[in-house]
């Protein structure tokens, strides 16, 4: 990708922006995302989607010290799998400090990783497709399905076809249940 470290910086100085989303590739999909903290651009994911507010968004994190900095807490049946299966394609999900649940994963895209890392905070993601229509595997794809613009996006390219959707984990019982059996083989 040309210019990466300029595509890293202006990424991070829209997301910073009060309200801010952005369109960006993942190992998986084209996804949107925004700060985890800012309220009102978690709801303009919601209605770019047209995601029915009830649905939880899940968050991108750097690794286990940001989870804990924002109250997740990381048991031990979460940090082996995070140790062993990441970062990629892996969702978890982990109660927090008050008792609700928190899906995340660190990501192995060199540029949303980048992103993270540049952000030191949670990024708030979903598909960047209409809600139920097949995933985005274009920019142009993203852009078409989505109900209004983004303040910013990185056209990384077709994702390949084969890409399947992350494995997703719920570490909060024991023993841990696969929820969705996607990339990641997870031998429990």
């Amino acid at each position: 990708m040309k210019d990466f470290q300029n595509i890293v910086q202006k990424a991070v100085e829209t997301l910073r922006r009060p309200g801010a989303v952005i369109l960006v590739p993942t190992e998986t999909v084209y996804a949107l995302v925004c700060r985890a903290s800012d309220e009102a651009a978690c709801r303009r994911i919601f209605e770019l989607k047209q995601r029915p507010f009830s649905k939880v968004l899940g968050w991108f994190v750097s690794g286990i010290p940001m989870l804990q900095k924002c109250n997740v807490v990381v048991n031990d049946r979460a940090a082996d799998l995070i140790s062993r299966y990441t970062p990629g394609a892996l969702t978890l999900i982990s109660e927090t400090a008050d008792r609700e649940t928190q899906g995340y994963r660190i990501p192995d895209h060199p540029l949303l990783a980048a992103i993270v890392e540049k952000l030191d905070e949670p990024l708030a993601q979903t598909s960047a497709n209409a809600s139920g229509q097949p995933d985005a595997r274009s920019c142009q794809e993203a852009l078409a399905q989505l109900a209004g613009s983004v303040d910013y996006f990185v056209d990384g390219g077709m994702i390949p076809e084969e890409s399947k959707a992350s494995t997703v984990v719920d570490t909060t019982v024991y023993p841990v249940k696969i929820l969705r059996q996607g990339s990641v083989v997870v031998e429990i």
